[in-house]
């Protein structure tokens, strides 16, 4: 589970957020990863205040599904959170992953400063350049806006919900991959 913030690690804390299709799935790794001390399920990038998940679900927002997630880089760079994040989805193909189709669904890295837009912008072109894909990969890289949210009972989700199909089927199977539980 991520780390707790405590009076040593207040103020030494950076931002990110990551869309890589359904958020329950970034949200599951993250969470177990050293150097994580908080995440939230939310949305972002969108042209509608306070989405919902049904107004996202229509594709009409703008909106994309996204991990917020605040991690020591004393633990874990900022560099390193992107490495584990190319693993986690498939960063070519275009508003989707697997069966998760639809805008929202969108890879994407939302920059919050200059130096997350430089590192982000190097980790995509070191990825293209290491061959590891046969197609282009189309992860964007975009200006962080308002994070909003998602819903109570999006937060934790996976952790909840273990035996719904979608968690047994898609997301236990990249935790094993990963090592995870």
């Amino acid at each position: 589970m991520a780390q707790e913030m405590n009076e040593s690690t207040r103020g030494k804390t950076r931002l990110a957020t990551l869309g890589g299709g359904c958020f329950w799935c970034l949200e599951a790794v993250l969470e177990q990863t050293e150097g994580v001390l908080g995440i939230r399920s939310g949305y972002m990038g969108g042209q509608v205040a306070d989405p919902t998940y049904e107004q996202v679900c229509t594709k009409t927002t703008g909106h994309v599904e996204v991990v917020e997630v605040t991690f020591a880089p004393e633990s874990l760079s900022f560099e390193g959170l992107l490495e584990l994040f190319w693993k986690l989805h498939d960063p070519t193909t275009f508003e989707r992953q697997g069966n998760d189709v639809g805008p929202q669904y969108l890879s994407v890295i939302f920059f919050h400063d200059e130096v997350q837009r430089e590192a982000a912008e190097e980790s995509k072109r070191q990825l293209e350049a290491s061959g590891l894909y046969p197609d282009p990969v189309v992860t964007e890289i975009r200006a962080a806006t308002t994070f909003y949210e998602a819903e109570r009972y999006h937060q934790g989700y996976y952790r909840a919900n273990q035996e719904q199909p979608y968690c047994r089927f898609v997301i236990a199977p990249k935790l094993r991959k990963l090592g995870l539980d």
